[in-house]
């Protein structure tokens, strides 16, 4: 989802064993200084000088401690305990990193450390690993309903059952003096029967080593090279395994650095040509999406300059969250359908890095797999599969979260499919969905939005909406945002709660939280409205609903109709109010009163585009005035930069969540020549609930692509 985003409620219960672990237990040295004292002490009340005696006491014990020894003991003791200190606090610092989030917004993803500076091996079981089954596809959702019981005790259990993979073969080649500076961690090795051997560079014999192993897909022997994200000490290896293994794809699956810790190199130039060691690398192409990065490069052995020069995609995954696993599988599952379609056949090898090449890459193999897998056979065996791959490279797949995370998309896979489009094929899909035996008939529509009253509401996630303070902020109590993405603003000193409201971030295309989605100001809340407008930077808010429908209130009238107007520390000045076909366009002169803390402008325009097309009930009768719409809005945003679009209807869900699907599918059109109307919506209701409410309005989504298509009816516009 996002940097701000994510379920990152830590797990109730005991804790699950991991392989990440900690060198010394605080505990365990604080419980050995307890007893240590209490003896320290008992040697004090018991050995006193020879000349003193107790008026109770007897004749000393000739057996008794010596006063010398006790002496002689404390600080070898003392010594002792601030070398078990030091040592676990230089490695608890070497590992440790600081999480900073973004004060306004929390970190993304199911909380677990990632890919720590050393990997312990869990003990085996002394009654010996289970073994798990193949699954069939049409148990899939029960068996992991069944494993996730229990605060997912089951999937634990199947996680610790697997082997490591570090007795399977030898580490001779990665343990050599004259390589241990090119391993990232210091116990993620590559085995020697599946290391990836470079050419030797002037006979120099330890020149062939990286810290990459071949990895099989199903039924395809090597289909990857799993590797290390490369050192700045190692990028020149990891050009020449590229072009020696003529690999035409990397896919990365980290960020270059997460809280503050390198986790990866660049390892590429942003922009024009660079030569790393002997190989040329030139920059193509750079495509930022929501979800991933995709960079094309053009490569060339200089020493072979008579060979023609390769392209290369680089396929970056950069929503990944800083913790554990992503929120939900989709962005995933699109970034893996994107790599096969880039991966030619007879081309070398997909190289696939995370940190330090086990984790995130094993995960992302498995799923690849796997889903294959389901295909062939009809039946999953994640188990049989991860362990298969522990013996070309230990640990892979590092977590029991990975491990959970790859069952969670391999069941949203088998749920949904494959749902994407080309534009092309849109009317034929449309034809099937209203079925043939009347131009009414809407079965398989209506069963692909039924598909979407699925997504559950994740009502444990809203307990700050659901705060008695906060209810009264709420236009429909059923609508709040998730806390994991709700927008906040800064709290007002001495007042509670004041840092809520009912708004929440949703991505865009190209761009996480490209959008607020908020439900139309009360009387009382249109105060907080503008301290969001004025703390985020909105410059553009779309409204999406008349202030009085069929008799009823829908959205207090947050602007004045001449002059201006203030609330709280903002004054609302009206410049202008234009209307051009069914949309008003109202400019807002914008200032803060207060002084800030920091020197920033005091002014601002915001622009609101009033949609007046939507009727009263259902939905617009043709697509062009939403189409309208979007292109005007954008083009405010390429005036003003890219902050986020404040968007409202009345409860912030039904027509505010069709206005920003159908902006991001759009625009997915323009750029790719393709669409996906249900995971679009469905993303958008893992964001905040009810978005797109009505199968009518779900349909309108249709519609307007449609529409948009047919305006624009030469398809290579789209590609």
């Amino acid at each position: 989802m996002r940097s701000r985003g994510g379920g990152a409620s830590g797990a109730t219960g005991p804790a699950p064993p991991r392989l990440t672990m900690e060198p010394f237990c605080p505990l365990l040295l604080a419980g050995a200084s307890l007893p240590l004292a209490k003896a320290l002490k008992a040697n004090e009340t018991t050995t006193a000088p020879s000349n003193w005696t107790s008026p109770t006491s007897g004749p000393p014990d000739p057996g008794a401690p010596q006063p010398l020894l006790a002496w002689l003991l404390l600080p070898v003791l003392l010594l002792l305990l601030l070398l078990l200190a030091a040592y676990f606090f230089r490695f608890r610092k070497q590992r440790k990193a600081v999480v900073s989030a973004n004060d306004k917004k929390m970190p993304n993803g199911i909380l677990e450390e990632q890919e720590q500076q050393r990997v312990m091996l869990l003990s085996r079981s002394p009654s010996g690993p289970k073994k798990y089954f193949p699954i069939p596809v049409a148990h899939l959702e029960e068996e992991i309903r069944i494993r996730s019981a229990d605060d997912c005790k089951r999937f634990r259990e199947e996680f610790n059952s697997l082997p490591s993979g570090h007795i399977q073969g030898t580490f001779e080649m990665a343990n050599k003096e004259e390589n241990r500076e090119k391993n990232r961690y210091p116990n993620i090795l590559p085995n020697d029967h599946s290391r990836v051997i470079l050419s030797q560079v002037d006979g120099t014999p330890c020149s062939d080593y990286i810290n990459a192993s071949y990895i099989d897909g199903y039924k395809e022997k090597n289909k990857f090279i799993a590797a290390q994200g490369p050192k700045q000490e190692t990028v020149n290896d990891f050009w020449r395994m590229i072009w020696e293994q003529k690999s035409a794809t990397i896919v990365m699956l980290t960020n270059l650095k997460e809280r503050k810790e390198e986790k990866c190199y660049q390892y590429w130039p942003d922009q024009g040509c660079w030569t790393y060691g002997n190989i040329r690398v030139c920059v193509e192409d750079c495509v930022v999406l929501v979800d991933y990065t995709i960079r094309k490069f053009c490569i060339q052995s200089l020493p072979d300059g008579c060979k023609a020069p390769r392209l290369v995609s680089q396929l970056h995954f950069t929503s990944w969250p800083d913790f554990g696993v992503p929120f939900t599988p989709i962005g995933m599952l699109k970034f893996l359908k994107k790599v096969k379609t880039f991966n030619a056949t007879h081309t070398g090898p997909v190289v696939v890095h995370c940190s330090a090449g086990v984790g995130r890459t094993g995960t992302f193999i498995v799923i690849d797999a796997v889903m294959d897998m389901m295909h062939a056979e009809q039946k999953v065996d994640v188990f049989e599969f991860v362990s298969r791959i522990r013996s070309q490279r230990p640990q892979m797949v590092q977590t029991d979260m990975q491990y959970t995370f790859i069952y969670q998309a391999l069941l949203e896979y088998y749920l949904y499919g494959d749902t994407e489009l080309d534009v092309s094929s849109l009317e034929k899909h449309l034809q099937t969905l209203h079925g043939t035996s009347t131009p009414f008939d809407k079965i398989g529509l209506e069963e692909e939005f039924r598909k979407l009253t699925n997504v559950r509401i994740m009502k444990e996630n809203m307990r700050t909406g659901n705060l008695p303070a906060n209810m009264k902020k709420a236009r429909v109590i059923q609508i709040i945002p998730y806390d994991f993405n709700r927008v906040i603003l800064p709290m007002k000193r001495g007042q509670e709660y004041t840092d809520y409201i009912n708004a929440s971030f949703i991505d865009g295309y190209r761009q996480k939280d490209y959008f607020i989605a908020t439900q139309g100001p009360l009387a009382h809340t249109v105060e907080d409205f503008w301290r969001m407008v004025w703390e985020w930077k909105c410059y553009a808010v779309v409204m999406l609903t008349e202030l009085r429908e069929r008799e009823q209130d829908k959205c207090y009238q947050y602007w004045p109709a001449e002059g201006s107007v203030t609330h709280g520390e903002i004054t609302i000045e009206i410049k202008s109010d234009t209307l051009s076909e069914a949309i008003s366009i109202r400019d807002f002169l914008v200032t803060f009163n207060q002084p800030p803390a920091r020197q920033e402008e005091q002014t601002r325009v915001v622009r609101q585009f009033h949609f007046h097309g939507w009727p009263e009930v259902g939905t617009p009768a043709d697509g062009k005035g939403m189409i309208d719409l979007i292109a005007a809005v954008q083009k405010q945003q390429q005036q003003t930069g890219d902050h986020p679009i404040a968007v409202h209807c009345s409860a912030g869900a039904g027509r505010t969540g069709t206005f920003i699907a159908l902006s991001n599918i759009l625009e997915r059109v323009k750029a790719e020549g393709l669409l996906d109307v249900f995971q679009a919506v469905k993303s958008l209701r893992l964001q905040r609930p009810h978005m797109v409410q009505t199968l009518e309005q779900y349909e309108f989504c249709y519609k307007v692509v449609q529409d948009f298509i047919d305006i624009f009816s030469d398809y290579a516009n789209f590609k």
